[in-house]
């Protein structure tokens, strides 16, 4: 059976203190919650202390994007060399990356110089609301996996995350039913482009608008692997809420 994954994705938010007082607030009641794994993704000036408090933590550390490089005039830009012993995990693709930073172009880079260095990718991929009202969910979502995986040999340490775009920090969420759906094609697309062996092992989480309100008939399907998490991550009771529903869920399965 997969293991689980509750990702809390913070986003722009935080100061470095801010950011250690999250993690102290919740670590006690995490701890010991061994069937889901628990990750945060902190802003980058707060990995490095996040990262020590959390080195004998089962909770692991995350970044919310990279550069493909390892040095270089890219002003502003942090590299894998840079991340890669105080993170486990790197988001990439997110929608918001795509949409105001013109990320499309070098996702496949990214997860490439993830592999490298041993950081395993998170990466998400979705469609926009006109894309879905016009029935090319699956079409979006496709070519985004066939570009952002090309030449990627190895794929047992990625994690995808589907994020219908129109539900992000919207409050609007897809049923568990559609996301399941959605989710179980994703498997088959990557099944088809790899083997159905792999596709069945790798995680599949869903994120957009994921709380503690629906995450366990999120967590009860099938194909849903847990939860990118945004705004609820940042609430320490939410996302505590969000991983015990979703352990007590897995323990019944």
């Amino acid at each position: 059976m997969r293991t689980p994954m509750i990702a809390g994705n913070w986003k722009m938010n935080t100061t470095v203190e801010e950011a250690v007082a999250l993690v102290k607030d919740m670590q006690k009641e995490l701890e010991d919650i061994s069937n889901v794994e628990k990750l945060v993704c902190p802003p980058f000036i707060s990995l490095k202390a996040v990262s020590e408090l959390l080195a004998k933590s089962s909770i692991k550390v995350g970044a919310q994007n990279m550069h493909y490089e390892d040095k270089g005039a890219f002003t502003g830009e942090v590299s894998p060399l840079m991340i890669k012993d105080i993170c486990h995990y790197v988001i990439i693709g997110h929608s918001e990356r795509r949409q105001y930073f013109n990320d499309d172009f070098y996702i496949n880079n990214k997860v490439k110089a993830a592999n490298k260095y041993g950081i395993n990718p998170i990466l998400c991929i979705g469609e926009k609301l006109e894309e879905n009202q016009s029935g090319l969910t699956m079409d979006v979502i496709e070519r985004q996996l066939e570009q952002a995986l090309a030449g990627v040999e190895h794929i047992g340490n990625l994690v995808i995350a589907y994020e219908p775009i129109w539900a992000i920090g919207t409050g609007k969420s897809a049923s568990a039913e559609q996301a399941n759906d959605t989710i179980g094609a994703i498997r088959q697309k990557l099944g088809s482009l790899y083997n159905n062996k792999i596709a069945s092992t790798l995680r599949i989480l869903y994120g957009g608008s994921a709380n503690a309100e629906n995450i366990a008939e999120l967590a009860g399907q099938s194909e849903i692997d847990g939860a990118l998490v945004g705004g609820a991550s940042l609430k320490p009771e939410q996302y505590i809420s969000m991983v015990k529903q979703t352990s007590a869920v897995y323990n019944k399965k």
